[in-house]
């Protein structure tokens, strides 16, 4: 059973707290530690993604991130940290339930990613399937926010595997 902690972390007593969910751009190191709750990256926020909570999250059916900063200006603690909004760990995923995987024409997420992170591949009878680069792919949840049939999740990855994509 997987349970967020990699070995070498454990053995060697360097062990963080995993992150809940998906929480704003620029966070991550110390944000658990760091962030109170006030709420004021939702209010800054001016896609209207990050809700409010004990630790706040983002919230990609309300829309998508545009990568602003203005949540990390606002941010009275310092939680949220300006040298990581570039490096924002959160990539796409597309699951079974997609409309192109089931037979149903649907172009909804590739005609959202301005950067093209999102391609069609065609498959035999007349079916396409969507393949996402996760090289090319910000996290910003446009694709997700589009998508009719919320087949596109997000997975949290490694920031070495970021660095093997590009």
């Amino acid at each position: 059973m997987r349970c967020g902690v990699h070995r070498r972390a454990f053995l060697t007593g360097q062990v963080t707290p995993e992150l809940p969910a998906m929480t704003p751009p620029g966070s991550g190191g110390d944000f658990l530690r760091l962030c109170d709750g006030c709420g004021a990256c939702a209010d800054a926020c001016s896609a209207g993604i990050i809700v409010k909570g004990k630790v706040p999250t983002v919230d990609f059916d309300r829309g998508a991130c545009t990568f602003c900063g203005e949540c990390i200006a606002a941010c009275p603690t310092d939680a949220l940290e300006p040298e990581r909004l570039s490096d924002w760990p959160w990539r796409g995923v597309i699951i079974d339930n997609c409309l192109s995987l089931n037979g149903i024409a649907c172009r909804a997420c590739e005609d959202a990613c301005d950067l093209r992170a999102i391609r069609f591949r065609l498959m035999t009878g007349g079916r396409s399937a969507p393949v996402l680069d996760q090289s090319q792919c910000t996290g910003c949840g446009e694709c997700a926010f589009t998508c009719p049939a919320e087949a596109i999740r997000f997975k949290l990855v490694e920031a070495s595997e970021r660095e093997t994509l590009q």
